[in-house]
């Protein structure tokens, strides 16, 4: 069974499966998880940036963590992304900034070219909207040295070399992706969850067949346009399922919550999906994610639990039907899933 990891506000919560049940527990009481990232080539090390208190890296499947990196440990650190090569990680930053370490975490360099690109100054979180920050970090599977980042709002921008030096914003891209998807099955095929389509209809989900070149925007069927979660089954690129609300306080005020999810299956129009998952009111955007083992299975967090779908996105059933203890109620920042 899988490992779900999801980053609360005072805490990691780590979810632990066998035999059918699931156990949970809270390491890392007192930092404030941001982001999470899973190591392709060993499931048991994983990694959590941390609001002020930098990187941290299990190597035990979250049952112990140390510090990874002097340089990045009194930073807010937003993403995390881990390359094929495990010793090469990237991490985002809030003030946006990128960072690289080619030894596992052990010294980090800025990759400072990034605030030079012309689109930088226009940057802006607009609940801070005197700031900006790395909210997504994706790697290309074909392409060790490309990168994908997702700047909370303004901009999606790629790298060819690892980060030295970066290709800005295109005119017609998704300027506030939440979450970046590729698959190694589909070469260059970029899926984004984006808060562009609040207010305008059909820009909240948008899709790349060239590595970000040119987009189109295959939304039929999706009436709720502010979105958040995106997930593709890992066993088939044509199998989506995405988080959606109709704005951002019904997205992440719990007083206001209103989110549903959608899910796609080869190319026709997407489908509200509602069996086993909580109603809508009251519950916050899912954050949804895939583990490369389970073909068709997706896991969805939120503030009413954690949930998993065994036949592709078409219905649910409850790993957690609620947060345990102190994180009862919470959302999630953040989640990952490993074997």
């Amino acid at each position: 069974m899988a490992t779900i990891y999801a980053a609360m506000d005072d805490g990691l919560l780590v979810v632990r499966g066998a035999n059918g049940s699931w156990e949970a527990d809270s390491p890392m009481d007192g930092t404030a998880p941001r982001c999470l990232a899973a190591d392709p080539v060993h499931p048991e090390r994983v990694w959590c940036g941390t609001a002020g208190a930098g990187a941290w890296r299990s190597d035990d499947g979250g049952a112990s963590w140390r510090s990874a990196g002097d340089e990045l440990s009194a930073l807010d650190v937003s993403a995390l992304s881990v390359g094929p090569n495990e010793e090469v990680l990237y991490a985002g930053i809030d003030p946006s900034a990128m960072w690289r370490s080619d030894d596992a975490g052990r010294r980090w360099e800025e990759l400072s070219a990034l605030k030079a690109l012309p689109s930088a100054p226009t940057w802006s979180f607009p609940p801070r909207p005197d700031t900006s920050h790395v909210r997504w970090i994706t790697l290309d599977p074909t392409a060790a040295d490309r990168l994908y980042v997702c700047i909370e709002a303004g901009a999606l921008v790629r790298s060819a070399d690892g980060g030295r030096t970066w290709t800005d914003r295109v005119a017609d891209g998704p300027w506030d992706t939440h979450t970046l998807a590729v698959h190694p099955a589909a070469p260059g095929r970029l899926y984004s969850a984006a808060g562009d389509g609040f207010g305008v209809a059909g820009r909240g989900y948008n899709e790349s067949p060239d590595a970000g070149d040119t987009w189109v925007r295959p939304d039929e069927g999706i009436e709720h346009h502010y979105l958040y979660g995106l997930a593709v089954d890992p066993g088939d690129p044509d199998t989506i399922v995405v988080s959606a609300a109709d704005s951002p306080f019904s997205a992440h005020d719990p007083r206001h919550a209103n989110s549903t999810i959608y899910r796609r299956s080869g190319r026709g129009p997407w489908q509200e999906v509602r069996e086993g998952l909580p109603e809508p009111e009251g519950t916050v955007r899912a954050l949804l994610a895939a583990n490369v083992e389970e073909p068709g299975v997706f896991y969805a967090a939120s503030n009413r639990g954690v949930f998993r779908s065994a036949d592709g996105g078409v219905s649910w059933e409850p790993v957690l039907p609620a947060l345990p203890g102190r994180f009862d109620g919470q959302s999630p920042h953040a989640v990952t899933v490993t074997p």
